[in-house]
C-alpha cells in the first residue's frame, strides 16, 4: 500500500457513466482529475442499457433539459471520442385511441417541437420495419441518439485519459472519504474536492446520507434479439406502454385514461414494470426490453415468463420473421419514486451524485454540468 498521499483537484469516486460526466467537466475546466473505481473495469448498470440517450418522454422541465445538454454533449463528443453513433430517433407507435390523445397533448407541450405525429401510412413509408396496421398514430422525434453501451464507456474512458488526462485507478476500492483525505483499498490520496458517483451501492459510503430519502432498487430484465439478416431499423421503437412508464407523457392529463385501460389488457405486463424499447447493434442485433422489479435487494435471477412478454410486445412492434435471442441479462439502479437525481453536499468539498431514475446515459452530463456551476 502506498502510504505518500497522491494529490489532485477532484477525485471521482465511481467509473460509470455519471462518474465519467463529472470527470469530463472537471478535466474541461482544467483540473487535475483521478477516478477511482472498484471493479477492473466498468460492469454495472451503465453498460446493462440501451446505449439510448432518451430526451422525448423525459420528465417536463429540469430533467427534460438535462436530456437536452446530455444529447449535445454526446454528440460532441462521440466523434471526438471514436464512438460510433449506431441510429438517431425515436419512433412510438400509438396502438389505441387513448394513446394516440396523449400523443397529441404532448404535441401541444414545449417538448414536442421538433417531433412529428404521423398517420400509419406515412410511417409505414418512412419507416418499413414497423408494424403499423390497426396503429391510431406514429409519434417521431428526431433528438435520440443511440451508442452502444458495451463499448463506448470503454471508448470514453480511454479518451478522457488520453486526450483530457484523467487518471483512472480500477481495481481499488475507497474505504473512506474525508475531504481533503480519501482512503483506498490501496493507498490514501488527497483531494481538493471528491465526488461519490457509487450508483446502487447505498449501503456503502455515505449510507446515512442516502436513507432520508427512501431509495430502493430497481432490477430489469434485457435481451439481445438476431432478427432476419437484412433487417433494419430507422431508429429506437417504443410503444403504449411507455406512455405511462415515461413522465413527460404520464404526467399529463389524457394519460389517465389509457392507464385505465392498459390495467385492463395488459396488467400483467405492467405488474412486472415492462415497456418495449427496441434499439439496433452495428452487427444487426437487437437490445430489447425491459422490466421493472423494485426491493432494497433482488435476486439475480432472470424471469422466462418475464422475457417471453417483452418478446410478445417486440413481435407485434416490428416486422420480424426471426427473432431469436442470444443473450439476457439484468441490470440494477437506484430508483425513487419522487427524485430523479439526487446531488447532496456533506460538506463544502464533498458532494455525492446519484441518477435514480435509470437515465444515466440520457441525463448524466447535464446534471454533472449543473453541479460544477453550483459549486
Amino acid at each position: 500500500m502506498n502510504n505518500n498521499p497522491e494529490s489532485c483537484d477532484l477525485l471521482v469516486v465511481g467509473a460509470g457513466i455519471v462518474g465519467l460526466a463529472h470527470a469530463y467537466w472537471a478535466a474541461q475546466r482544467g483540473l487535475k482529475v483521478v477516478v477511482v473505481e472498484r471493479d477492473a473495469q466498468c460492469i454495472g448498470a451503465s453498460i446493462r442499457n440501451f446505449g439510448f440517450v432518451t430526451i422525448t418522454g423525459q420528465k417536463a422541465g429540469a430533467s427534460w433539459g438535462r436530456a437536452l445538454r446530455s444529447r449535445q454533449v454526446w454528440a460532441e463528443l462521440a466523434p471526438q471520442a471514436g464512438i460510433q453513433v449506431l441510429h438517431q430517433g425515436l419512433w412510438l407507435r400509438a396502438q389505441r385511441p387513448a394513446s394516440h390523445a396523449v400523443l397529441e397533448a404532448f404535441m401541444r407541450t414545449e417538448m414536442g417541437e421538433h417531433c412529428e405525429l404521423l398517420s400509419p401510412a406515412e410511417a409505414a413509408r418512412r419507416h418499413p420495419a414497423l408494424q403499423t396496421e390497426g396503429l391510431q398514430s406514429v409519434l417521431y422525434s428526431p433528438h435520440e441518439l443511440r451508442v452502444e453501451s458495451r463499448s463506448a464507456i470503454p471508448q470514453l474512458t480511454q479518451w478522457l485519459a488520453e486526450v483530457l488526462g484523467v487518471q483512472f485507478r480500477f481495481g481499488e476500492t475507497v474505504q473512506s472519504v474525508q475531504t481533503p483525505r480519501v482512503e483506498t483499498s490501496r493507498g490514501q490520496y488527497r483531494a481538493e474536492r471528491v465526488v461519490v458517483c457509487t450508483n446502487a451501492e447505498l449501503n456503502g459510503l455515505f449510507a446515512p446520507q442516502w436513507t432520508p430519502h427512501q431509495i430502493r432498487l430497481c432490477q430489469l430484465q434485457m435481451l439481445r434479439v438476431q432478427p432476419q439478416p437484412g433487417f433494419k431499423l430507422q431508429g429506437s421503437v417504443m410503444g403504449d406502454l411507455s406512455l405511462v412508464r415515461y413522465e413527460g407523457y404520464s404526467e399529463l392529463p389524457e394519460a389517465q385514461a389509457l392507464r385505465e385501460q392498459l390495467l385492463r389488457e395488459e396488467g400483467l405486463s405492467l405488474q412486472h414494470g415492462i415497456h418495449l424499447i427496441v434499439v439496433q447493434s452495428a452487427d444487426g442485433s437487437l437490445v430489447v426490453g425491459d422490466s421493472h422489479h423494485y426491493g432494497p435487494v433482488l435476486p439475480p435471477f432472470a424471469l422466462e415468463a418475464v422475457d417471453q412478454l417483452i418478446l410478445r410486445h417486440l413481435r407485434e412492434a416490428l416486422h420480424l420473421s426471426q427473432a431469436e435471442v442470444t443473450e439476457r441479462w439484468v441490470g440494477t439502479y437506484p430508483s425513487s419514486a419522487t427524485e430523479p437525481c439526487i446531488v447532496q453536499a456533506p460538506d463544502a468539498h464533498t458532494r455525492l451524485v446519484t441518477v435514480t431514475s435509470g437515465t444515466g446515459a440520457s441525463t448524466a452530463f447535464g446534471l454533472a454540468e449543473e453541479v460544477f456551476n453550483a459549486w
